[in-house]
């Protein structure tokens, strides 16, 4: 079996890279560390160069068809890794989940109709909503104990206040790396079907769900609930070819599925890259092992910046994701406002992150640190907090000041 090499340092710069090339753009320098956007640093397999390759060398890039095996690439993809069996009338192809969920929206929903979002979560999530001139409606996520669960209650109540038509589910959920269990779909579902809300379920970062979570594709719940659920998957986030655009769309219900067809010929031409169509089916076809290798790195990445920073940093909290490549450091405790950590971050630190609060209002005074590079940058990354953390609080003891602290709250507890 061969392995794969995921220390190797990629340069990216100077290939038009929204990562790497556009910093000025977004307020920062080339000194920064781009740790932000979700794509990762790590060249793709040589099957998906092949397959791209292979176009190449014709030159011509008119007009790409679906081939029978493009679908069957696809459906033992789903089938293997996540026990879904896919029909071949629910599929459809888009050119990126978040367009499928615009065409989700414009079939389901009339405008002013209200459609909800569990907050914080991936920004695209608010704009696809409002600037199609729906009525946004937000259900926070409850964090309690470093976690993140659902407030059942404000759901249905919202819901049921506002109307709702349609619900954009994030799982696993971008930024705050939380993977539904079964139970928790199941019951979302049960709320949602009650008040006949269609779910649109982002399952872009299904790939990256560590043991022992586990990824459950919504439309697998039982027959009753794959009835009302759009499941949007890509390959972009798990192979690194976000940039070719292709995404593919299961829509179980066939009248939905009519419905949602007739939005797409609506919308004009949304046909898929060429290149991207070739990708998916090497990705799929030939990219297990190297997928299984990424996410062990990934896991080591992981409990890495976990570890440094609290050992180094016990005021910041690095929450471990079950899922993506995507970790939620929460600074609350800094004793810093907002503006005061995102600055902190950005020009003492000198990283590129995500702040919390273009997630919405719930991700103030957290950050998101996109943790798919190599762990020579990672520890780059922790050694710059470290220094700007040193000189923030300039002490040396710093268990020994939250232990103190938490003994004063103790005593004044008693």
């Amino acid at each position: 079996m061969k392995t794969y090499n995921f220390d190797k340092l990629v340069d990216r710069r100077n290939t038009n890279s929204l990562k790497y090339d556009y910093a000025k753009d977004f307020g920062y320098t080339k000194d920064h560390i781009p740790l932000w956007v979700a794509d990762m640093d790590f060249s793709v397999i040589e099957e998906i160069k092949d397959a791209i390759y292979k176009i190449n060398a014709v030159g011509v890039y008119g007009y790409t068809g679906i081939s029978e095996n493009y679908y069957k690439i696809v459906r033992d993809w789903m089938l293997k890794r996540y026990n879904f069996k896919v029909d071949k009338q629910w599929h459809c192809i888009t050119p990126g989940v978040v367009y499928a969920m615009s065409t989700a929206i414009n079939a389901f929903t009339q405008p002013n109709e209200s459609v909800i979002i569990q907050t914080p979560v991936y920004s695209p999530f608010y704009r696809v909503v409002t600037n199609n001139k729906r009525n946004l409606i937000k259900n926070p996520l409850k964090y309690e104990n470093e976690t993140y669960c659902v407030d059942y209650a404000d759901f249905e109540q919202k819901i049921v206040d506002n109307n709702v038509k349609l619900f954009l589910l994030c799982n696993p959920h971008n930024p705050v790396g939380k993977v539904f269990t079964k139970e928790e779909l199941i019951r979302i579902c049960h709320i949602c079907c009650k008040h006949k809300v269609i779910i649109v379920s982002d399952e872009i970062h299904q790939d990256f769900v560590y043991e022992p979570n586990k990824h459950t594709v919504l439309a697998n719940l039982n027959a009753n609930f794959e009835q009302c659920c759009v499941v949007c998957t890509s390959p972009s986030k798990s192979f690194n070819i976000a940039g070719l655009k292709v995404s593919n769309v299961f829509i179980p219900n066939p009248e939905l599925k009519k419905i949602y067809d007739e939005e797409l010929i609506r919308r004009g031409p949304s046909s898929v890259n060429t290149l991207g169509i070739a990708a998916c089916m090497a990705a799929y076809k030939y990219g297990s092992v190297w997928l299984d290798q990424l996410k062990d790195y990934l896991k080591g990445n992981i409990e890495f910046v976990e570890d440094y920073i609290s050992q180094h940093m016990p005021r910041i909290k690095a929450l471990k994701p079950q899922g993506t490549y995507l970790m939620w450091l929460d600074c609350s405790n800094m004793g810093l406002d907002n503006e005061q950590v995102n600055s902190f971050f950005k020009d003492e630190a000198k990283l590129w992150l995500n702040p919390g609060d273009v997630f919405g209002p719930e991700g103030q005074c957290f950050q998101r640190i996109n943790i798919a590079t190599s762990r020579s940058i990672l520890q780059k990354a922790m050694d710059r907090i470290k220094t700007a953390y040193d000189v923030l609080y300039h002490d040396k003891s710093e268990f020994d000041l939250i232990k103190a602290e938490s003994e004063i709250l103790d005593i004044a507890n008693e």
